[in-house]
């Protein structure tokens, strides 16, 4: 599906919303009952007649499940599970297995350790056996949409995920109206080819699918689905808008996503969906003041919610109390040890406190809830290379290279460790691919001239010094070492040039090397050198005239003539 062909029938997709609205509802999935309602909201502009408005099949002659779905909202899943075990209709069959599951998922997180590291889902026998169950169902065909959907869920916790996969395609089909579904199934898309393969129904909500995917492999296309959704009638969509700030977080358009959650909270000033997210974005702007406040209107609202703690967390970082950081990140995950942001978030501040085997930790668990978490695995990048183990850090660098190919961050570090590893060749391809993919940080050219020069190679050391110094407003703004390197690059030039003998083009650079404290003594040297070149050549000119006159003198005289004569004479 092209983002520039949507097209939808808004009474459709209002009648569809209200329709899975009641369905998840009947089924305790809040969170797409959640999604679904401020989708509807969304198009609360559009109107349906009394006759248009779909039919529900809700039933208050079940007394069954009207008192297990009230022990169910009580989150009471022992006595839900126990009371419709025995039921045989879809409703009061999903309510029983997913009360079970979730039981199990509670009591696992109620005995977890203070370390935060829950245990191998794939160890717990409990998941397995209610895995079977489901198993046995689905080769007699007994689950509905609603049932697959949790049959994948176990699957993917038990680390079966290409099954999961076919079985969240499958619940798709069965019950497109459940966002739990395509939400799941969009976690586990390895790549794009995976994606357009899938035998996806052609449903409206395949849209917002295809833009979460798009979002989850930092894929442009994302943003321009999302602006085409906008358009199509969800412009009041607060779940668009928070997807839009996070996809200019990935392309690091950051006074864009800031300017993009600043909207948000005016729509929705109680809403914490996502703003960890956004204190990520405050913590790199280093925007103390507004940091600061973020944390204090999230304590407000719900101090007991995971991106409370996740942005009190980068608060702390920010003002460099990293032990406190660490505290909020790890309250986080008591609450949610599944929360992918805590994990990464406290790895970095494990690695500010020099506890690298608390960061690897971190970044392990992380990568074991999310495989595309490029942070993840930069991260264990770096704390291998703290380590001084190369060979471990070019691998986990390769693997956020793979997850971000056009971020010049993932390219440089994987040259750097090639050049360790005196992959020289590999280096230079992965210095030259980072400065052709938009150099963030902008050191690519002064690491391919270093490159260069170490290679003896002085000409094309001499290019990427030059195209370095043609940047001289951006090094300036990027502090000390950037200057520095900078002033260096001009030492190199000058040299370069004096050994060429276009002193000229020595002198400027030599100049330039005066500007800086830590270059202005090897540049008054080199000017030193420039003038005694130029005053050799000036000498070597006064001979070459003084020759030529002395020539001229010899050719004028008769006797010289005989002389060339008898020289050039036949005989």
């Amino acid at each position: 599906m092209e983002s520039g062909e949507l097209k939808f029938d808004l009474k459709q997709v209002k009648k569809d919303l209200i329709l899975g609205i009641s369905e998840c509802s009947q089924r305790g999935l809040f969170h797409s009952v959640k999604w679904l309602s401020e989708m509807n909201f969304a198009v609360s502009h559009v109107k349906l007649s009394s006759e248009e408005y779909p039919q529900f099949t809700v039933s208050y002659n079940d007394e069954t499940y009207l008192m297990a779905k009230s022990y169910f909202d009580l989150k009471e899943y022992d006595r839900c599970a126990y009371f419709t075990e025995n039921c045989t209709d879809n409703k009061n069959r999903f309510l029983n297995l997913y009360s079970k599951y979730l039981s199990i998922e509670k009591k696992k997180l109620d005995t977890m350790t203070d370390s935060n590291c829950p245990p191998d889902p794939t160890k717990n026998s409990a998941l397995r056996d209610l895995c079977t169950i489901l198993k046995e169902d689905h080769l007699s065909h007994k689950l509905d949409g609603f049932c697959l959907y949790l049959y994948g869920v176990i699957l993917k916790k038990l680390d079966l995920n290409s099954l999961a996969m076919d079985i969240f395609v499958e619940s798709i089909n069965e019950q497109p109206l459940h966002w739990g579904s395509w939400q799941e199934l969009a976690l586990l898309v390895p790549d794009k080819n995976t994606l357009l393969s899938l035998p996806l129904p052609d449903h409206w909500m395949k849209s917002f699918f295809l833009a979460q995917v798009y979002l989850e492999q930092l894929n442009n296309e994302a943003l321009e689905i999302y602006y085409n959704l906008h358009s199509q009638g969800f412009e009041m969509s607060t779940y668009i808008k928070a997807q839009m700030a996070i996809a200019y977080h990935n392309r690091r358009e950051l006074d864009k996503a800031i300017i993009t959650f600043k909207d948000l909270l005016m729509l929705d000033p109680y809403r914490l969906d996502n703003l960890d997210t956004y204190s990520n974005i405050l913590y790199v702007k280093e925007l103390k003041t507004e940091l600061a406040d973020l944390a204090h209107t999230a304590v407000n609202i719900d101090k007991y919610r995971v991106e409370t703690c996740c942005v009190i967390g980068n608060y702390y970082s920010l003002r460099s109390e990293h032990a406190k950081a660490v505290l909020y990140f790890q309250r986080a995950l008591k609450l949610n040890p599944q929360y992918l942001s805590a994990w990464t978030l406290m790895g970095h501040e494990f690695m500010e406190m020099k506890n690298t085997n608390a960061a690897i930790q971190s970044y392990r668990q992380a990568i074991e809830v999310n495989r595309r978490d490029y942070r993840a695995w930069y991260g264990l990048g770096q704390t291998y290379e703290i380590l001084k183990m190369p060979f471990y850090c070019m691998y986990y660098y390769k693997q956020a290279q793979q997850l971000r190919p056009n971020d010049s961050r993932m390219i440089l570090a994987l040259g750097e460790t090639y050049e360790k590893l005196d992959k020289t060749e590999n280096a230079l391809k992965c210095y030259y691919k980072a400065c052709h993919v938009g150099d963030v940080e902008g050191t690519a050219l002064i690491k391919l001239a270093k490159l260069y020069d170490k290679l003896d190679d002085a000409d094309n050391a001499a290019v990427a010094y030059t195209e370095y110094c043609l940047k001289e407003d951006e090094q300036r703004m990027n502090g000390y070492e950037a200057e520095t390197e900078f002033y260096k690059a001009f030492q190199y030039l000058a040299n370069y040039h004096l050994k060429k003998g276009q002193l000229e083009v020595a002198y400027t650079y030599a100049n330039k090397c005066i500007e800086y404290d830590e270059t202005k003594e090897q540049g008054k040297a080199l000017l030193k050198a420039i003038a005694s070149s130029r005053g050799e050549r000036e000498m070597d000119v006064l001979r070459i005239d003084q020759s030529d006159h002395n020539i001229s003198n010899i050719t004028n005289d008769g006797s010289s003539h005989r002389v060339s004569d008898m020289v050039f004479s036949p005989n």
